[in-house]
């Protein structure tokens, strides 16, 4: 047995698992450069066609049992896998290569996709980024065609009590891996808002990503713990850590189970003052977290999650009107807020982009994309304004930096309706229309905004990186992603500030919504709705319900008036300590 070691990487999916590690290694072998000759060319395309099918079968073979094990909708990502490997585009640009250069398939293959790889990593924001991963697995699968290796995991091979540590984990790994024998996830890449993510925050897994170096640093069968909650992974762990840890996981279903006692309880502070908690949603089927976790509705569904898993292919209206019908019903009595296509970048079929660009983070995406393509978008206007006949919807445009952008949607889509109205459809006209404050140009003219619509959600994800000009996933500027920045609550405080004097509804579905210090603070400023992942509903609503509104304004009041994000960090924590120490106070006594 090693010395036990602690590594720190980030916390994507929260709890604690303990087992034994398996490391699964998905980096692609060695690609060799080959030459061939002129005589051998049909041959090697051949092989390239030839390897293409036995890999769709193999993939396709997945996503049936991905359909079987866990539905329709997360089995439905190898479908964009499985159509890129008939995709004419992507193996026509292969076997022009395999002509032109006269090399052999496996090179040709790796060739192109690094080349398509490299052309994504410079694209857009971290979540963009992170789609790459859809390119990398399907090139995997290929290439391991080609060179005749087997299938690299067999699940019957997995013993019980299993931790996958893996240097990737693509999401046809986490499906497949994430409902056999396996505890949790350690991974050196990968990030809060990958496709993988996703699956294991949906199966409940602990996982932690960025962990530089760590399939080197363990060997199979070794014990390893996974804390998801704070982002570490001990590696050979003494058995009094064992100990500790099993004792935490104790704790830790204990609090969930006291958190969840207040799920027919209001969120209500200790002087009166009430706010909603909705639930963010990513994928269809986390719906049923909703009610569970008492959740006031939906506070965001990212629709373009609807494109993506179908990808290439556009989602008919019917589909459209199928999911967002499901939602509503779901969030009844509360509303439904359903973001429409924040594509850009890697989220985009080439066929939706007339032109290359070079820094589309910053180009043709979300709200202006919709407008410069009505003719793809009109299906998803159409399906939002049928579906509002089920229920309380609202509907959300994402990325608006501009009030033309608003008016020109609202005349888009009274184009729409007229359309409706003349097929004899049935439609609801009164959806009440909102923005994502996310660029600091639309936070600067919020009172201007807010005249304009019906009201405003938060996006600090964007709002953060845009206003400090960083990428959070960027390790050499991460220290400046900072929400707490005096910057950044001055412009959440003139956000909130317009929205109440204009009378609209103002909420906030970003990261900070999900830190239980963060939400207070949001809540000290004027915030009354709060839009989270649906687990982290409860313990929120726990810690609102012991606090004052006005202790939570002092608080906000304080904050404000330091200078740096330290500092109000500092404010924030003594904050809490003194908070916590009350609470413990007042047990002693009535006990």
């Amino acid at each position: 047995m090693g010395d036990m070691q602690v590594l720190r990487g980030m916390g994507v999916s929260g709890g604690i698992a303990v087992g034994r590690a398996v490391c699964i290694e998905t980096r692609v072998p060695d690609v060799y450069r080959i030459p061939i000759t002129e005589d051998q060319v049909e041959e090697e395309v051949a092989r390239l066609y030839d390897g293409a099918r036995r890999a769709r079968y193999e993939l396709q073979r997945t996503r049936d049992k991905a359909n079987e094990d866990l539905g329709n909708e997360l089995a439905a990502i190898f479908d964009a896998h499985v159509l890129l490997l008939s995709d004419p585009h992507f193996l026509g640009k292969v076997e022009q290569r395999i002509r032109k250069l006269l090399v052999n398939a496996e090179w040709a293959v790796h060739k192109t996709a690094e080349e398509l790889d490299d052309r994504f990593a410079h694209l857009d924001d971290a979540y963009i980024r992170e789609r790459s991963e859809d390119l990398t697995d399907v090139s995997r699968h290929l290439l391991r065609s080609l060179q005749g290796t087997a299938h690299h995991h067999d699940l019957s091979e997995l013993p019980p009590d299993v931790i996958i540590v893996a240097d990737d984990l693509t999401p046809s790994d986490a499906i497949r891996l994430g409902r056999a024998k396996v505890l949790g996830f350690a991974i050196e890449s990968g990030g809060r808002t990958s496709h993988t993510t996703i699956i294991a925050r949906g199966l409940n897994l602990p996982a932690v990503a960025g962990l530089a170096g760590v399939i080197g640093a363990v060997a199979d069968q070794a014990s390893i713990i996974v804390d998801g909650e704070t982002g570490t992974v001990i590696l050979h762990p003494t058995p009094e850590v064992l100990e500790q840890y099993e004792v935490r996981k104790q704790e830790l279903d204990r609090r969930d189970s006291e958190f969840l006692e207040t799920r027919e309880l209001g969120a209500v502070t200790t002087d009166g003052v009430e706010v909603r908690l909705m639930a963010n949603i990513d994928l269809p089927e986390e719906v049923g977290e909703v009610a569970p976790f008492g959740a006031c509705g939906i506070g965001l569904y990212r629709s373009e999650f609807l494109y993506i898993e179908r990808s290439p292919h556009l989602p008919t209206e019917d589909e459209h009107l199928e999911t967002y019908r499901h939602m509503i019903e779901a969030a009844a009595p509360h509303p439904a807020i359903i973001r429409t296509y924040d594509l850009g970048g890697r989220k985009l079929a080439r066929e939706m982009m007339a032109t290359e660009e070079e820094n589309p983070v910053l180009g043709l995406r979300g709200i202006r994309l919709t407008l410069a393509r009505q003719d793809i978008f009109r299906t998803q206007i159409r399906a939002l304004y049928r579906a509002g006949v089920y229920g309380d919807l609202w509907v959300m445009l994402p990325l608006v930096s501009t009030v033309d952008e608003v008016r020109s949607f609202r005349a888009f889509a009274d184009d729409v309706l007229r359309e409706l109205e003349q097929e004899g459809v049935p439609f609801r006209r009164d959806i009440r229309l909102g923005v994502m404050i996310e660029v600091p140009a639309a936070a600067m003219i919020a009172d201007v905004l807010a005249r304009e619509v019906d009201f405003f959600s938060i996006g600090t994800n964007d709002l953060i990186q845009y206003s400090m000009a960083v990428d959070r996933n960027n390790e050499h500027v991460a220290s400046l992603y900072q929400p707490l920045h005096p910057a950044i609550l001055r412009m959440l405080r003139f956000v909130i500030d317009s929205a109440r004097a204009a009378g609209i509804e103002v909420s906030l579905c970003g990261e900070m919504a999900a830190d239980p210090r963060f939400a207070l603070l949001l809540i000290g400023m004027g915030m009354r709705r709060l839009s989270m992942s649906p687990r982290r509903i409860p313990e929120i609503k726990t810690w609102l319900r012991d606090i004052s509104a006005s202790d939570l304004a002092a608080l906000a009041d304080g904050c404000l008036a330091h200078s740096t994000a330290a500092e109000v960090q500092r404010h924030l924590d003594n904050f809490f300590e003194c908070v916590v120490s009350r609470e413990a106070r007042e047990r002693a006594v009535r006990n």
